[in-house]
């Protein structure tokens, strides 16, 4: 390896985890179609809050909020890794780099 080749292996990483560190304070925040439920999760696909509205919560019928929940936070995590992976094509030029564009 040569000295370049270092410096932007440097560089990457510097820049990497600057965005990192961006992702972790953006927000992305889903609902589902009737609003009764809402995901906030950050860049890096943790969850941050989540509300649920009291006229879903039915004791007779806890797998209709059970699948609309699971529903909106795969939809939530998906907008959130789309969203990283975006910011992270823009320091890699649309490289695909598997563990970490992918």
């Amino acid at each position: 390896m040569n000295l370049s080749m270092i410096k932007q292996a440097m560089e990457l990483k510097s820049k990497m985890e600057k965005i990192q560190k961006e992702l972790a304070k953006e927000r992305i925040e889903v609902s589902d179609k009737d609003e009764l439920i809402n995901i906030v999760v950050n860049g890096q696909q943790k969850i941050i809050s989540i509300k649920i509205a009291p006229e879903i919560m039915d004791p007779s019928r806890p797998d209709k909020l059970e699948k609309l929940l699971h529903k909106t936070i795969v939809k939530a995590l998906e907008d959130s890794k789309k969203m990283a992976n975006e910011r992270l094509e823009e320091i890699t030029n649309g490289i695909n780099i598997p563990g970490l564009t992918s």
